[in-house]
């Protein structure tokens, strides 16, 4: 990790975050300044982008609904037209939320579905990340009045009925045009579907001591350069074509090289010194002529493959993509992962274990990255549920290797705990040959030594990126194409 800059890519959990409350209020921070600040904040936020019109605050009965009472008064104060509907009587109200509800001298209206009408702006401040129940009844019905009114919704933390770790959408939840949060983000704010619901997320200091929140301790973050950019590997004047790492790029038949074509280049793009595909005979003539920079060598048999890859040059190994699913793949799989060298394994190379994962598993270690899809995943882990960050991270766990399971919301995981969730990869990366593009740059990071966590979280990102610079009718072959794009930023940074 980078130290200090990560700081800011931290993502919470919702007990630690109650941790970190906990222990400012401890450290000699009240829990109603914190309130107070978290308020203001919301209140600030808003009448930076909107002009002043009727505000209608829904307010439950926790402390995102106290939080909601701050708001409601800042706004009120500054002269906005507010009105505030609470769920429940307001005597029910508790310790630092009936402290705010408290300086709120206007009336105090029931939570219900007629209240909607007449609003400009509504400010969801019913449930924050904790809530564990299905929305239904009273507050299900209001917020829909609200998105049936496709009225502008501002969140407090995170919108009512969105899961603050998972981001399940627990029964409904409004889609918010921002969310206001309260440093630092949550994993629902980056996972899916509720990071669909979230909008902009606008994170703020509430005056929680910088010492508090680094006692929590995170073990995630949202996916960025300031996570891994230090470990990444940029040649000097004294490097040549071996000190930046000689990748091997196990290819497919004459019917499937499009596959590991697309892997050799990515990982000669991501800065690997060389490059070679093991291939079958009858593929030879298709890899060394549409790859040129690219050294093919003929293996006919697993023995040939683990001859070859030996060599103490070769630093890294990517196999899956374009293999085949067959007996030779998982022979080669289990060969190379006994060399004990770090290894990509991908697509075809997963798969191939659907039936009995047990020996794959057994053979990984914190050197090899696993690269599934939801598919492969369940092929591979079976029964592992649960959010995609709680299976990516029960996998890795498990099998003692780096999982990066695909998505639109990418996890990595390593078996410490550790992981990353990647949020700027657009709808354009469905396409064919964008996880081969992946897997390459993998490959081509672990082969210059970059360790497998950072090594994964940067492919993500880096692949992510080309293909949100690139935009509407990227293709596989486009992604490559982009790297020295991202990478020069990377390396300027």
């Amino acid at each position: 990790m980078t130290g200090g800059e990560d700081r800011d890519h931290r993502l919470f959990s919702v007990a630690q975050m109650y941790a970190a409350d906990a222990a400012a209020i401890k450290s000699g921070v009240p829990g109603i300044q914190l309130m107070e600040a978290a308020g203001r904040a919301v209140a600030d936020q808003i009448r930076l982008r909107y002009t002043p019109r009727p505000v209608l605050v829904l307010c439950g009965p926790g402390n995102n609904g106290g939080d909601g009472f701050v708001a409601a008064r800042h706004l009120r104060d500054a002269g906005w037209p507010v009105r505030l509907a609470l769920l429940g009587p307001s005597e029910y109200l508790k310790g630092d939320a009936a402290l705010a509800a408290k300086a709120w001298v206007a009336p105090v209206l029931p939570l219900e579905p007629a209240v909607v009408q007449g609003s400009g702006l509504v400010i969801d401040a019913v449930f924050g990340a904790g809530l564990t129940r299905e929305i239904d009844g009273l507050v299900r019905a209001t917020l829909e009045a609200v998105a049936a009114e496709d009225l502008p919704v501002v969140a407090v933390d995170v919108p009512s009925g969105v899961h603050g770790d998972s981001g399940a959408v627990l029964g409904y939840a409004v889609t918010a045009d921002f969310c206001v949060t309260f440093r630092p983000k949550k994993p629902g704010h980056c996972l899916l579907p509720g990071r669909s619901h979230c909008g902009e997320v606008k994170v703020v200091g509430i005056g929680t001591p910088d010492d508090v929140l680094d006692g929590v301790g995170a073990t995630c973050w949202e996916n960025s350069p300031a996570v891994w950019r230090d470990m990444l590997r940029w040649p000097n004047a004294a490097s040549h074509k071996y000190t930046r790492g000689f990748a091997v790029v196990v290819g497919g038949g004459e019917e499937t090289t499009g596959a590991a074509r697309l892997a050799t280049r990515a990982a000669l793009r991501s800065g690997a010194g060389m490059v070679s595909v093991a291939c079958p005979p009858d593929a030879l003539p298709i890899y060394a002529a549409g790859l040129v920079a690219v050294m093919t060598k003929v293996v006919k048999t697993t023995d040939d493959l683990i001859a070859f890859t030996a060599d103490p040059r070769h630093t890294a190994v990517l196999i899956g993509p374009g293999c085949g699913v067959d007996d030779t793949t998982r022979a080669n799989t289990l060969g190379l992962l006994a060399q004990e060298k770090a290894c990509v394994i991908d697509a075809d190379a997963l798969s191939v274990f659907a039936d009995d994962a047990a020996p794959l598993l057994d053979a990984l270690d914190d050197r090899c990255i696993l690269t599934p899809h939801d598919g492969e995943f369940v092929r591979v882990f079976g029964g592992i549920a649960g959010s995609r960050l709680e299976r990516a991270r029960a996998a890795a766990k498990a099998c003692g290797a780096v999982v990066l399971l695909k998505g639109g919301d990418t996890v990595v995981a390593a078996p410490d705990g550790r992981a990353t969730i990647t949020t700027n990869a657009p709808p354009d990366l469905a396409t064919a040959g964008a996880g081969d593009v992946l897997a390459g740059i993998a490959v081509g990071l672990l082969a210059q030594g970059v360790p497998a966590f950072e090594a994964a979280s940067a492919a993500a990102w880096i692949h992510a990126e080309i293909a949100q610079r690139f935009g509407p009718g990227l293709i596989a072959e486009d992604l490559t194409e982009g790297m020295p794009d991202v990478l020069r930023t990377l390396r300027a940074w």
